[in-house]
């Protein structure tokens, strides 16, 4: 059976399949440890085959956002809140980073003054130096973030491990748990990020922003680069 369940909130089959590579990349998992399940398709998420994988991912959403009820969003709020209850590995990034602040009973806001679009530096917390995962990190270092949504307020069960300067809340851990989740997409690369934001260029980016200048907002994310292989290698 594949050991890695990844949920997704896409309704662009091209961010579909780009995200798939994304996380296969970054895990270093090949094809078949890897199974996907698209909420906005198959908004029903059955518990009996979640539990069947060791690891659990969720990834980013473009279209889709937190504050709105959606078809699959019980569903999804209801199997982060087992996995967490059951302390099973978890890693959410961008949209899933959310999810899990609000099935947890957090507050997640749209703040467009607060999104951050293409790469920033963020800086680990001194919990964020301390913990296992983070702490290998150096202390302030550049990833790739697309969010018009923010984190205003977390649950009692997670920590802050790392926040930038326009947005807190960067990265999370639950309490004792293998239950993480960031802001930002450390599942890409420079040229990832790049091909994203162009398939979503209408709700990212300025009208009439040319190659060039969507370009001179990013720079290489290295640093993150091997987060998800040593979180595999940590948990599973």
């Amino acid at each position: 059976m594949p050991r890695v369940l990844l949920l997704q909130v896409r309704d662009d089959p091209r961010a579909e399949a780009q995200e798939v590579r994304c996380f296969l990349q970054a895990t270093g998992l090949p094809p078949p440890e890897l199974t996907c399940h698209n909420l906005v398709a198959e908004p029903r998420l059955g518990w009996r085959r979640v539990r069947q994988h060791a690891v659990v991912m969720v990834g980013g959403a473009g279209a889709h956002s937190v504050t709105t009820a959606h078809p699959f969003s019980e569903a999804l709020a209801e199997t982060l809140r087992r996995l967490v209850a059951e302390s099973r590995p978890l890693f959410a990034s961008c949209y899933g980073h959310h999810a899990l602040v609000a099935a947890l009973g957090g507050r997640v806001v749209t703040d467009p003054a607060s999104g951050e679009v293409g790469t920033f530096d963020v800086e680990l917390t001194p919990a964020g130096r301390r913990d296992p995962l983070f702490g290998e990190l150096p202390r302030r270092f550049p990833v790739q973030l697309g969010h018009h949504d923010r984190v205003d307020r977390l649950p009692a069960e997670l920590i802050e491990l790392a926040a930038s300067e326009r947005c807190r809340y960067q990265a999370l851990r639950c309490h004792g748990k293998p239950v993480y989740s960031t802001q930002f997409h450390s599942e890409m690369t420079v040229s990832q990020m790049e091909e994203r934001l162009e398939m979503y260029r209408d709700g990212y980016l300025p009208r009439r922003t040319t190659g060039q200048e969507l370009a001179c907002l990013l720079r290489p994310s290295e640093a993150v680069a091997g987060l998800l292989r040593r979180f595999l290698a940590s948990y599973c």
